[in-house]
């Protein structure tokens, strides 16, 4: 068939329109990406996976992985935003700001050193305004993995897009100060701890101000609302491990006041109030709801899962639900179902959620020795772990009726040796 001049115009523009509608929906495919902390190589790798929308698959892209700026990235975060990723490097003490570009690469922007040692989880408020990093150790003379002290909680002002500073003091750094108004960065410094009323740069996890006991930090929280931030530790007591639950109001500067939540106790023959709430033995994880309700942890060593009830902040055990051995992650979807991550059993426990208390629905094969857990970035409805001594990931796709899950394609995807931790960010730069 020969066509006219027209004829041929009008097929050039079809074959465009269709061509250009393949390509549009090629690009939808990518839901999201997903960064992967990994630790067996120094430095330690960040991988990049693409999110296919329809199916979940997992595919790095092609210039992954990137090098974590440290030693054994253990914690990492997002901002609202998805233009900043923030990587807490354990052995070297730092947190790494990356910029992310538009295909999901990573371009290290500036570093800053934690004011304690072994950072092991980050957190962002709700608005973005503040980034926090949670120290295994503090900033005490003399403290070490062999002569422990208590671990630090410590807030920094993000630089917004306003205050930003030429040269490598650009927007998402964390803890700028200028020496004078309007200066450059060449008079600025990053790392600069936001200041709580008691002078200092953190807050000590103790069990009261002058309680020297050593607490192990595992892990902290935010609810929705950015009101409150939770902490979760634990210590020896009598033998064997006491869990415990630290609460602080988040104020408008970013500093943090400590809820007391314990009961009194004897300290060298006082009558002391205790601060953070005992309870358990080794909590490890946690999360919450939107509506800044209901706050979850799962307990390694007691192999469950708690439901505290937030009433202006307070948290109040209202329940608990079995989970698999010892669980070491967990994650919520819309409100409806939780996801525990078992690490020992190599297993993922589905939950529905009524009234704030858990319901088990099953439990699901994972790779071996999962110890992170994550929904997709846009919330669709896969459900990926971090298997630690699997080095990969497994994939699995969420029934939105009844929290049910089945594996995705091609599970469980590749990674660097020994990944640890999961954050993600929308495809296109929306908050999901």
């Amino acid at each position: 068939m020969k066509f006219g001049k027209v004829g041929q115009v009008a097929l050039v523009s079809a074959t465009a329109l269709i061509v250009a509608s393949l390509f549009t929906a090629c690009s939808t495919l990518t839901v999201g990406f997903l960064y992967v902390a990994t630790t067996k190589q120094t430095p330690g790798q960040m991988e990049v996976y693409e999110v296919n929308s329809e199916s979940g698959v997992l595919r790095t892209i092609p210039t992954s992985p990137f090098p974590s700026g440290g030693r054994n990235p253990i914690a990492e975060v997002a901002d609202a935003n998805s233009e900043n990723l923030y990587v807490a490097n354990n052995d070297d003490n730092n947190i790494v700001q990356f910029g992310i570009g538009t295909d999901g690469k990573l371009y290290p922007q500036s570093t800053i050193n934690t004011p304690g040692a072994f950072p092991i989880a980050l957190a962002l408020n709700a608005s973005g305004a503040y980034a926090y990093v949670l120290d295994t150790l503090g900033p005490t003379a003399g403290c070490s993995l062999t002569n422990a002290c208590p671990g630090v909680v410590a807030g920094y002002a993000v630089t917004s897009a306003a205050t930003a500073k030429t040269g490598s003091f650009g927007q998402g750094s964390l803890g700028q100060v200028c020496s004078t108004a309007g200066s450059t960065a060449a008079n600025c410094t990053l790392g600069n701890p936001v200041v709580n009323s008691s002078g200092l740069g953190y807050v000590s996890l103790q069990l009261s101000a002058n309680d020297p006991t050593v607490l192990t930090p595992t892990a902290m929280n935010f609810t929705a609302n950015g009101s409150f931030l939770y902490v979760s530790a634990y210590g020896a007591s009598s033998g064997s491990d006491q869990g415990y639950l630290f609460a602080f109001s988040v104020n408008s500067d970013g500093s943090l006041t400590s809820l007391p939540l314990g009961p009194t106790y004897s300290l060298k023959g006082q009558a002391t109030q205790m601060v953070p709430l005992p309870f358990g033995s080794q909590p490890v994880a946690m999360t919450s709801d939107t509506a800044s309700a209901n706050l979850y942890v799962v307990d390694e060593v007691q192999n469950q899962v708690d439901t505290f009830t937030l009433a202006s902040g307070i948290p109040s055990l209202a329940s608990t639900a079995a989970t698999g051995n010892q669980p070491a992650a967990l994650t919520i979807f819309n409100d409806k179902y939780i996801y525990v991550a078992n690490s020992l059993d190599s297993t993922v426990t589905a939950y529905t959620i009524s009234s704030g208390g858990l319901s088990q629905i099953s439990t699901y094969a994972a790779s071996t020795n999962p110890i992170a857990i994550a929904v997709d970035p846009r919330n669709i409805g896969f459900l990926y772990t971090v298997n630690f001594l699997g080095s990969s990931l497994s994939g699995f796709q969420i029934n939105a009726s009844n929290g049910t899950l089945i594996n995705t394609q091609q599970t469980p995807y590749a990674s660097s040796a020994q990944p640890t931790a999961i954050s993600g960010i929308p495809h296109g730069g929306a908050t999901k």
